[in-house]
């Protein structure tokens, strides 16, 4: 399985920037850590730097850095307080996807998107022959990212993935992304004094960890080097290599607009398997571009803002963007972008219920705990956990099941004994 830190950093890097394109409230989550945690004991962190790092330095001469890179590469390396402050204090996902997705697919990066796609064609074409995925699928992760190259971060990598190796908080996920540093540095594609990215080690234009650019990098422009700073045919390719690597599957639509009838079986929406798109069409959903052509994949139904709101059918390609960012805010409204490059006209928003202020969505999570369910952190989302269990619980009172929190469902929940 590929490393899946990624993205811890990259919409604070939007969060943060000045950039006309790039200015979005600062109410954004970064995704939360995906790289799943090893079962074997943590590495050795904390304590006196100097002993820290000859401990890595070993560790990269055995899988096959020269030592003197690694003297090289760790003579300068420091703790970055700065990185620690950053991950200490991610912030939340507490936006609808309607006020999320008006901002990130903006009139203008659309305009940049079909630019880049019409500049890059011949990448774009190299990338989807070899690897299967269209350029309107890496266009949207480039603009969402970094908007295409813009905002990448100025933390030193190097110190970065020093500095959260060191911390004992996560270091079974980040000293691995040390040393494909260190292979970097060996390879020539990451200076130690001057490559820099996000605070959690993310490098370049689309945002990939170490890890990841040794395993799914690939050199675009042909002069030798894997270079997703600045060069955008390294990272068009890298990025269509890392994709396909998640499961893209070539031909196939990852998400799609649809119209919803007033009855509908509410408590199977939701990501969720079980049903084809054929079954969907059955039930009277349909598709706003008419096309049901794929009516033999899976599909499910997902409600953004439950059932007077916007709706969409997932296909398998979806599962992408889950594995690219676990927010279901981030990875619905870089599926859409997706499809807006592809030529879908702006999406109906319909008229969504009012939803729960944050302290109600708290307040709804504590009360759903309390029943047994498990929604995960109180963190006042309304995540994919909190949405599942919030189903069941509408189901019971004989309430739409659509796992869209509203005052009303509250209510119900809090006349229970």
């Amino acid at each position: 399985m590929p490393s899946r830190i990624r993205h811890l950093a990259a919409l604070a890097l939007l969060l943060a920037s000045t950039s006309p394109l790039a200015a979005l409230p600062a109410a954004a989550q970064a995704a939360s850590p995906q790289t799943p945690e090893t079962n074997g004991p943590k590495p050795p962190c904390g304590g006196d730097l100097a002993t820290f790092l000859a401990g890595v330095k070993q560790e990269a001469v055995a899988a096959g850095v020269p030592a003197s890179v690694a003297d090289q590469a760790l003579s300068g390396a420091r703790i970055d307080e700065k990185v620690l402050a950053r991950d200490r204090a991610q912030g939340v996902f507490r936006q609808t996807f309607q006020e999320f997705s008006s901002r990130t697919v903006s009139k203008a990066r659309l305009e940049i998107g079909a630019k880049k796609i019409k500049d890059y064609a011949e990448v774009f074409a190299r990338a989807e022959k070899e690897y299967g995925v269209p350029a309107p699928v890496i266009t949207a992760f480039w603009a969402m990212e970094t908007d295409f190259g813009a905002v990448q971060g100025n933390f030193n990598t190097l110190n970065a993935l020093v500095t959260l190796s060191h911390d004992c908080r996560r270091p079974e996920m980040f000293r691995p992304q040390l040393i494909a540093a260190l292979e970097m540095a060996q390879h020539g594609d990451l200076d130690p004094a001057t490559t820099t990215g996000a605070w959690a080690g993310e490098i370049g234009q689309v945002q990939m960890l170490p890890k990841d650019i040794i395993a799914h990098g690939v050199d675009g422009d042909g002069d030798g080097h894997i270079n997703l700073k600045q060069s955008a045919p390294d990272a068009i390719m890298t990025a269509a290599n890392f994709i396909q690597s998640l499961g893209f599957r070539r031909g196939e639509p990852w998400i799609q607009e649809v119209e919803v009838p007033e009855e509908l079986p509410w408590e199977k929406t939701g990501l969720q398997p079980g049903l084809k798109a054929s079954d969907w069409f059955g039930l009277g959903v349909t598709p706003r571009d008419g096309d049901t052509s794929h009516g033999d994949l899976d599909a499910s139904l997902i409600l953004p803002q439950g059932r007077k709101g916007v709706a969409f059918l997932t296909y398998p390609n979806f599962n992408i963007y889950l594995a690219w960012n676990q927010s279901f805010i981030y990875t619905t409204s870089a599926a859409y972008f997706a499809t807006r490059l592809a030529g879908a006209p702006a999406y109906r928003p319909g008229n969504p219920e009012q939803g729960l202020t944050e302290e109600g969505m708290k307040a709804l999570q504590m009360r759903l705990d309390a029943l047994g369910h498990d929604v995960g952190k109180i963190d006042g989302i309304l995540g994919s956990g909190t949405r599942a269990a919030l189903q069941k619980e509408q189901l019971r009172f004989g309430l739409p099941a659509d796992g869209w929190a509203t005052q009303a469902v509250l209510d119900a929940l809090n006349k229970q004994p």
